[in-house]
């Protein structure tokens, strides 16, 4: 399935609570969200992965998860059923028998994350839960310039929050871009996997890098030293999108996937 929602109120997407049991007071999550849609569609409890976790308050345009169901339905009404029992912040966007070795999460070879920010002086009203602010001018070129420090396979134990889980800091940056529309900042990263919070963190350090207060080899510094304390803080949530995974030619025709998830 192919997942679509707005993160704002919800709790992020690990259901907190077990399997089958009702979501604790105050923290509703995706997840349990669309397991509880999907279960009455299906008559059965449905258990979801995903391909990528996402924080309280980051949204999705393109999540993919995958489930196994012991009662047939077809496509359609899978997509129309599930979003019939979801929230107005939340839909199915589309969805395909996979093939059985298919696994949202392990098989996909990319993630795709885009932060936007406005860059004014006053804070915005229209699109702010799609949209971080910074009044001062920041310099997305200098941004951009300074983020390629970060391509290719480092270790990013500079960016990770100290509450990340993941085994070790490495992962692969496959590109970073920062580019300026007007008064819209965006920064577009694409990595085989993220630690906690590593594109959040990435934004804080290159915000600093935008509004001057250090060079722009100071990213390559940080990613060297390895030192969260001394990065810049954790950018918002609300301007965080996560695009989607990308997964092998291969892996989308043999599973029907869309080609806005292959590589």
């Amino acid at each position: 399935m192919g997942i679509e929602y707005d993160g704002s109120e919800f709790s992020g997407w690990q259901r907190l609570s077990k399997h089958g049991e009702p979501e604790r007071e105050g923290e509703i999550t995706l997840q349990g969200t669309l397991e509880a849609a999907l279960s009455f569609v299906a008559g059965v409890p449905i258990e979801t992965i995903c391909a990528g976790r996402t924080d309280a308050g980051v949204h999705a345009s393109g999540q993919v998860v995958h489930f196994d169901s012991p009662v047939r339905r077809d496509p359609r009404g899978w997509v129309l059923g599930t979003t019939s029992r979801l929230p107005p912040a939340m839909c199915v966007r589309w969805c395909v028998p996979a093939a059985a070795d298919f696994h949202a999460r392990f098989s996909a070879r990319a993630r795709r994350y885009r932060y936007r920010l406005l860059n004014h002086p006053v804070r915005p009203a229209l699109q702010r839960q799609y949209l971080s602010w910074e009044r001062r001018r920041l310099d997305a070129d200098a941004m951009h310039r300074a983020g390629q420090a970060l391509l290719g396979e480092n270790d990013f134990s500079a960016f990770r929050t100290v509450h990340c889980q993941a085994p070790h800091a490495r992962r692969d940056l496959q590109s970073l871009r920062v580019w300026r529309d007007e008064d819209v900042v965006t920064v577009e990263v694409q990595a085989n996997a993220f630690l906690h919070h590593m594109v959040r963190n990435i934004v804080g350090s290159l915000l600093v890098v935008g509004r001057g207060e250090a060079p722009e080899a100071w990213i390559a510094e940080l990613l060297a030293g390895r030192d969260r304390t001394v990065a810049g803080p954790t950018a918002p949530p609300q301007g965080l999108i996560f695009l989607g995974p990308l997964y092998p030619d291969q892996t989308c025709a043999l599973s029907g996937l869309p080609k806005d998830v292959s590589l």
